[in-house]
């Protein structure tokens, strides 16, 4: 099993695009790339932390390759606002993609590059690249929470 780990907005419907994805074995959602131990959703939510709302996906390489998760990313949020994914503002909802190997930073760089040249967006890709941190998992009222109440995506119309 491989580690993905990625930030695009709020974190519970992109965890649920992921959770529907082929290959993935488990997802967490939580708080990576800021400066204070054990954050909690309220410390994040202050903008003053540093950490992004991050969902951490355990996949099997041999069902589902790490670019494809990268295309699974890339189509659940605007890589081209700074901070912010609709209603949502501040560095805590950045687009990040934070790696676990120098395979995964080389296939996210590509992934990025490829993406920006593609014609899909106008704007530039604002996506942070960073080597993975410590990942703090969210409090668990936060995990599938889309699941839990029955509902399949917490997109605006």
């Amino acid at each position: 099993m491989e580690i993905a780990t990625v930030g695009a907005g709020c974190f519970w419907g992109v965890e649920a695009a992921f959770r529907r994805t082929a290959g993935v074995v488990s997802t967490r959602v939580g708080y990576l790339g800021g400066t204070l131990a054990d954050p909690t959703y309220e410390d994040v939510c202050t903008g003053t932390t540093g950490h992004a709302e991050v969902v951490e996906v355990v996949f099997d390489p041999a069902r589902v390759d790490y670019r494809a998760l990268l295309e699974v990313f890339w189509s659940s949020h605007d890589p081209t606002t700074a901070d912010r994914q609709g209603p949502d503002v501040g560095t805590q909802y950045r687009s990040a993609i934070f790696t676990h190997s120098d395979a995964q930073l080389a296939a996210a760089s590509e992934s990025k590059a490829a993406r920006q040249t593609s014609g899909h967006h106008r704007r530039p890709i604002v996506t942070q690249i960073a080597p993975a941190t410590t990942f703090y998992s969210a409090e668990e009222y936060h995990q599938q929470y889309l699941e839990k109440r029955g509902i399949s995506n917490c997109h605006l119309p």
